[in-house]
This record gives structure tokens, C-alpha cells and sequence, in this order.
């Protein structure tokens, strides 16, 4: 093998360390965004979507008619809030639907079909309230208790929700742990074969070209030259014995020598 082989082999040993670290680093970091990711997506859409079922239960319920003295509320639905109900209506329904379709932990299922059937009963009411054949009776004995019932199911889709944010959170941040460990094992191996083969490779080299020096000492010392050279330079020691023995046999010196780009060395 060449020298320049053995140098191009020792090279693209570092940066193929280089690459491999850079590699690891890139798919770990990209899981642990995968993974945050995931934890987000599904458990936070169901969040958004019990606010808004939330939102749109109390506009239902403030336009419910209701005999208030004093108030302008006489029993009967207005236009405005007739706007108001189908408004809260349209985005209960929405985000109630959004949320059949989003169930991934455990009891949500159930908490789902319970407001489900309970949305059911409280548009019947809705529908006796809206049609004035109730009174202030049903509104405070059946009315405000089914939303109250529909709220609680509500608050329990969220809290099932936020509690696997938080569970899947700290998962997440122990499988970090992890991920860092992992990184730094892999981390503190490749330095050290990278400090071991950066003191081995030039050691390597410097041997193999050191010893090509003190032969050409020795041979031109037992060819009874004189070699009076002041340098630590082996190649300047190896290319200064070739010219000798060059000049010696009578063998002009090649003008596209090495030699002749060094400076001059010390006779």
C-alpha cells in the first residue's frame, strides 16, 4: 500500500467517525421530536375540542328562555338568541364528532358515549325550552342539571387527556435520559478511537519513514561519504542521500525533484 493510501485511509477513518456521530446525533434528536410530536397531536386536539364543547354549552344555556322579572327574558326565544344557540349547537356538534374520531386512551371511550347520550336528553330539553312548553320548573329542575351532567363528561374527556400528556411527558423525558446516555457512550468511544488512532497513525508513519532515514544514513556513510546534515527532517535526510549518492555515481540530479522546493538545508 502507498503512503498516500495509508493517508487517505486514515483520513476517512476520522471523518467516517465524524459522519457517524453527526448520524447518531441527527436520528436521536429527530426520534425525540417524533416522539414529542405524538404526544401533542391527539391528546392535545381532544383538549381543544372539550373547550370548545364547553364554549358552545354555555351559549346554549344562556339562550335558553327564562321568565326574569325585569330582564326582558319573558319565556321566549329572540332572534339574537335563537343566533346564539344554533351558533353553540353548531360547535358542540363540531368538536363533539371531532372527538368520536380521537378517542386513544383508556376510559375515553366510555366518557365519549356517556356524552353522547347525554347530549341526546339535553336537546330534548332544549327543544321543550325553545318551544315554550316549559317553565322556569323544568329549567332549574331538568335544564341546568343535564348541563351540568354534560359538563362533567366533558371535564372528564379533558382530565383523561391531560393526564396522558403529563404520563407520556414524563416518558418521554426519561427516554431523553436514555437517548443522552446512548449519545454519550457512543460519543466517549469514538473519541477515544479517534484519539487513539490520531496518536497510533502518525506514530505508524513516522516509524516507517524514520527508518527509511537511518538507512540512508548508513548507506551513504558506508559508501565513505561524509553526511553533515542539520535537520530533524527525515525526507530532507532521505532526498539529501539520494542526491549525494547521485552525485557520487555520476547521475544528474531530476530538476522536478522535491529537493529543489525545500530550503536549502545546513551542509
Amino acid at each position: 500500500m502507498t503512503l498516500k493510501s495509508k493517508l487517505m485511509l486514515g483520513l476517512g477513518f476520522l471523518f467516517l467517525i465524524i459522519f457517524m456521530l453527526v448520524g447518531l446525533c441527527s436520528y436521536y434528536v429527530g426520534g425525540l421530536g417524533q416522539e414529542s410530536e405524538n404526544i401533542l397531536k391527539a391528546n392535545y386536539d381532544s383538549i381543544v375540542y372539550s373547550r370548545n364543547m364547553l364554549s358552545g354549552l354555555d351559549d346554549m344555556k344562556t339562550s335558553m328562555p327564562i321568565d326574569i322579572p325585569d330582564s326582558g327574558r319573558v319565556g321566549t326565544m329572540s332572534d339574537y338568541y335563537l343566533r346564539l344557540f344554533e351558533s353553540g349547537k353548531n360547535l358542540f356538534e363540531t368538536n363533539l364528532k371531532a372527538e368520536n374520531n380521537n378517542i386513544t386512551e383508556i376510559h375515553e371511550k366510555e366518557y365519549v358515549e356517556r356524552l353522547n347520550n347525554e347530549y341526546d336528553s339535553f336537546m330534548k330539553l332544549c327543544l321543550q325550552m325553545k318551544n315554550g312548553l316549559a317553565g322556569n320548573s323544568m329549567y332549574f329542575n331538568d335544564f341546568l342539571p343535564a348541563c351540568e351532567r354534560l359538563k362533567q363528561s366533558i371535564n372528564a374527556i379533558y382530565d383523561v387527556n391531560m393526564q396522558a400528556v403529563v404520563r407520556k411527558s414524563q416518558l418521554a423525558k426519561a427516554d431523553s435520559s436514555k437517548y443522552i446516555n446512548y449519545m454519550g457512550i457512543i460519543g466517549a468511544i469514538c473519541l477515544l478511537l479517534a484519539f487513539a488512532y490520531l496518536w497510533y497513525f502518525p506514530f505508524y508513519i513516522f516509524t516507517s519513514i524514520r527508518y527509511l532515514a537511518d538507512r540512508m544514513i548508513k548507506l551513504v556513510k558506508d559508501s565513505g561519504m561524509t553526511l553533515d546534515i542539520k535537520t530533524n527532517d527525515e525526507d530532507s535526510v532521505i532526498l539529501y542521500g539520494i542526491n549525494l549518492l547521485s552525485n557520487r555515481l555520476g547521475i544528474p540530479q531530476d530538476e522536478e525533484s522535491p529537493e529543489n522546493n525545500r530550503p536549502e538545508v545546513a551542509r
